[in-house]
């Protein structure tokens, strides 16, 4: 048999120990379709006394993260996590020293992803990620491989599994934002400092990276229009129902002539539509090919066996020798795209406000969205809350949406208003 491919891993968190874990339940399996054996031989991570629930003596332990990469490994697996600081110092010195890296840091992909992958190149070594994306459902794979043969004209999904918990749990009970995330953190679902998942961050350096795969640009994740979940009311959720949706945080990445789109924003997507129907933590992306037609992924965004899976199927393809440009064509061959404006984009928006319930502000709102442009579908006004305001939801006629910002610019400082409009897009 041929020689085993040896492993450094770094980090030894949930995922890190699912990756053990995997490698020794399946071994047998695992090397029957690698070809050859898969062994962790170097780990590190921060604190060498905890307890991870699997057995850490026969490996070597490394104190400093970045000396792995001269760890006697051929590959080096990255689960530390975060944009910059050792992950980035480990991936630099790891695919320097010509060893293959695999990682499931999305964030270091969107900021610095084209850097990596001009040096894995450069280097001749595979740098693969496909538990960046989604965890275990293998999207990059479909992307770049099984999709390869088409023109993607649009790439979306349900990015975030914290977010979707979140929604469908305020859906299924009625419940409020505050509430359910309160529930969601002390279920493990959210984190302590929840920010970069409710505000839509996470999802957003996710999307920059489909993107990159589904349009063959440079990952551009200063480039994303972000926006999360934070302001969601159970009210819109329900009216989001009565109206025949339901609300996901959606990314959407689409082709728009020389420029690309790229924007994560709450939606309100039809009942009929596959990602409606996706809840609690699961993730789903949608890819649109010119001759495949329309792909779903769906599965387990999160977690420690789904995402120590990915981790493991990245190992056992470098094992098999299968390896080729991280971003599905060679970095210099990626091209730069300007951010394509979206104001020009066209489509059906529900806008929520908070009003003073007083003579007047309903011909006011109206005014601001006749003088913009903008073409009322339906008014919604629901009765009084405790704080006196009242809610009133719009569903605009398809329309450029450079017209809905005017309407809310026109109405910015309203003392009519009592809150921030929340603005919502109806995906088409």
């Amino acid at each position: 048999m041929a020689q085993a491919l040896r492993v450094a891993l770094a980090g030894l968190g949930t995922v890190g120990g699912g990756v053990i874990r995997v490698l020794d339940e399946n071994r047998a399996l695992i090397t029957r379709r690698a070809g050859r054996p898969i062994e962790v031989v170097a780990v590190s991570a921060r604190d060498r006394s905890k307890d991870r629930g699997v057995d850490l003596s026969r490996f070597s332990w490394v104190d400093d993260t970045a000396s792995l990469a001269e760890a006697d490994a051929d590959v080096v697996v990255e689960l530390i996590g975060g944009s910059d600081g050792p992950a980035l110092a480990l991936a630099r010195r790891t695919l320097a020293a010509g060893k293959g890296f695999v990682t499931a840091n999305k964030a270091m992909l969107a900021h610095h992803g084209l850097e990596l992958a001009r040096v894995a190149e450069g280097a001749g070594v595979p740098l693969k990620f496909e538990a960046a994306v989604a965890g275990g459902i293998p999207v990059i794979k479909g992307l770049r491989e099984g999709a390869a043969a088409n023109a993607i004209a649009r790439v979306y999904g349900i990015l975030n599994g914290t977010c979707n918990f979140i929604v469908s749990k305020m859906e299924a009970e009625g419940r409020d934002f505050a509430e359910v995330l309160a529930e969601a953190q002390a279920l493990g679902f959210a984190e302590a400092d929840p920010s970069f998942d409710i505000d839509g961050v996470d999802a957003a350096h996710k999307l920059s990276i489909l993107a990159s795969l589904a349009f063959g640009t440079a990952p551009a994740f200063g480039d994303v229009a972000i926006s999360g979940i934070r302001h969601l009311l159970a009210a819109d959720i329900a009216e989001a129902a009565a109206l025949g949706y339901r609300v996901r945080l959606v990314g959407v990445a689409e082709a728009d002539g020389e420029k690309l789109f790229q924007r994560v924003h709450a939606h309100l997507v039809p009942n009929d539509h596959p990602l409606a129907h996706v809840t609690g933590a699961t993730n789903a992306v949608v890819a649109e090919g010119n001759f495949v037609g329309r792909l779903l992924f769906q599965g387990a965004g999160a977690g420690e066996g789904p995402t120590a899976s990915a981790v493991v199927a990245d190992l056992i393809d470098i094992a098999r020798g299968e390896s080729g440009p991280p971003f599905a064509m060679p970095a210099d061959a990626l091209a730069t795209a300007a951010a394509a404006d979206s104001g020009e984009r066209r489509g059906r928006a529900y806008l929520r406000f908070a009003v003073a319930d007083r003579v007047g502000v309903l011909a006011e709102i109206a005014a601001a969205m006749r003088d913009a442009g903008v073409s009322i579908e339906s008014l919604i006004q629901r009765g009084a809350h405790a704080d006196g305001s009242v809610l009133v939801a719009i569903v605009t006629h398809d329309g450029p949406e450079r017209c809905v910002a005017a309407a809310l610019e026109r109405l910015r400082g309203s003392q009519s208003l009592t809150g921030e409009p929340l603005w919502m897009h109806i995906l088409g």
